[in-house]
């Protein structure tokens, strides 16, 4: 219940999607200043990926405790922290010197998007009834398709323009008037809400996780350039033992009644795992494909900035059309039909691009990708659609915030997991054939891989579940995060 007599306005709206936009313009944005990054900080693939993931992971850790301080201090309070925050770390983005500071200024702006975004969608969830509450988040769902195509467009043109010298530094420091603005206006516009009642913060259960990801993370971007060496694989050993410490500080947490990051009861649920399934298969390979993909088309093929972001202008544009339009139209179908479907539409796109570079190899272009891209778009968006419906089919009414929270935390560790993932395999195709058409082919044809085990789970489920479809769970969009 929102403690503001007061509902959000329009400009309260806008300020807050606005905040929205500008996190997931920073997402699409990097990818486009991968090559320039490298040349200026003398970067190569291990610190890129580590770079690109450092946003994903500190996301994923700390979302969980970004909804709970939200809900406890203030919502309006947490969002003006988390764009203060954001801004500090573009400031500090900006003007690193080295690629190690580059990764912790990211990682503190992973840490303030996690503040931000809970913030976004609580207060929509709590001041807006009815039809304006289902515009709001429409729009909010909208605004991924429309921040991936002006992300690479606007990279693109700040990077090749070198606005006073600042080449790449700018798509980081375009950043600070914005975050000025919301500031300057938020007070004013934007109601406080906060929650019912304070809920502790699960700080071991968010540590424990962050250690794990960590080794994971280290050990696969390290490998190799380690040549995948005894001390690389040592960085392996505390994944066992960390999962097991994770899985009783949640059993712990939960038999007491706490409230856990990842409630283990609920892995029980059959819904639940196949949402993890696609959390981990779609989002890690969504994540690092868009990373493998842009040096390629950089690094290897010699495009600049901005024709390396207009080159993925039909995919967004294409993701956009299918969630804004086509999932309405195909509302009446099966979420295991709409999965299969959306699967089935990617992985052609897969194999289109991959027999695209082939052909068009070394000069790949806007025009030439369009038709591969807008196949993948299309197919994701399907994919994403699916994502919360399919996870929290079978979750009670009553544990439905909960597990879309426990989703929304697997999405992002997957998101940020991806680049390192895919970016292994790719930097070890590069570093033994030394050819970048082989290293981004070999990392897309990984994907399709990936793609084939999470279609055949989903028509594993299409002929098991025969049955016609119940109701769905009354999703909490208050604990949805929307992929970036």
């Amino acid at each position: 219940m929102s403690s503001a007599p007061i509902r959000l306005g329009q400009v309260g709206l806008m300020i807050l999607l606005a905040g929205q936009l500008l996190l997931q313009l920073d997402f699409s944005i990097i990818n486009v200043g991968l090559a320039a990054i490298s040349a200026s900080l003398q970067a190569g693939e291990t610190e890129l990926e580590l770079f690109v993931a450092a946003y994903g992971v500190a996301f994923a850790v700390c979302l969980a405790m970004g909804a709970r301080l939200g809900d406890n201090f203030g919502r309006r309070r947490m969002f003006g922290v988390a764009v203060v925050m954001f801004c500090l770390a573009s400031l500090l983005c900006g003007v690193a010197t080295s690629v190690a500071f580059l990764i912790v200024a990211r990682a503190l702006q992973g840490l303030a998007a996690a503040l931000m975004v809970p913030q976004v969608l609580a207060t929509i969830h709590v001041t807006l009834t009815g039809r304006d509450h289902a515009r709001a988040v429409a729009l909010y769902g909208a605004i991924g398709g429309i921040a991936f195509i002006v992300g690479q467009v606007l990279g693109g043109f700040l990077i090749s323009a070198n606005i006073a010298g600042s080449g790449w530094r700018s798509i980081f420091l375009i950043n600070l008037p914005i975050c000025i603005l919301i500031l300057v206006s938020m007070w004013r516009y934007v109601p406080e809400t906060r929650g019912q009642g304070r809920v502790p913060v699960d700080w071991s259960g968010m540590i424990t996780l962050a250690l794990l990801t960590l080794s994971v993370l280290l050990s696969t971007a390290l490998g190799p350039s380690l040549h995948w060496n005894w001390l690389c694989l040592l960085g392996f050993v505390p994944v066992l033992p960390l999962a097991a410490l994770l899985w009783r500080i949640q059993r712990a947490k939960e038999a007491r009644g706490a409230f856990p990051i990842l409630p283990p009861s609920l892995t029980r649920i059959s819904s639940m795992r196949f949402g993890g399934l696609i959390a981990i298969i779609f989002f890690t390979s969504w994540s690092g494909f868009m990373f493998v993909f842009a040096l390629t088309l950089q690094a290897g093929a010699g495009l600049t900035p901005l024709q390396s972001g207009n080159s993925l202008i039909a995919l967004g544009g294409s993701y956009f059309i299918s969630a804004v339009f086509v999932t309405r139209r195909l509302a009446g179908m099966r979420r295991e039909a709409m999965l299969v479907t959306g699967c089935v539409i990617q992985m052609v796109g897969l194999l289109l691009l991959i027999a695209t570079l082939d052909v068009v190899w070394p000069h790949p272009g806007v025009i030439n990708l369009i038709p591969a891209s807008v196949l993948i778009g299309f197919g994701q968006a399907l994919i994403v659609n699916c994502f919360y419906r399919l996870g929290l089919a079978d979750v009670p009414h009553e544990h439905a915030g909960a597990g879309s929270a426990m989703l929304a935390t697997m999405q992002q560790v997957s998101l940020g997991l991806g680049p390192a993932i895919l970016g292994a395999v790719f930097a070890q195709v590069l570093q033994y054939s030394g050819h970048y058409q082989a290293a981004g082919m070999t990392a897309i044809a990984v994907e399709f891989g990936l793609m084939v085990i999470l279609l055949a789970s989903a028509l594993h489920r299409l002929a098991r579940e025969r049955a016609p479809a119940g109701e769905e769970v009354e999703i909490d969009e208050a604990l949805i995060v929307a992929p970036e």
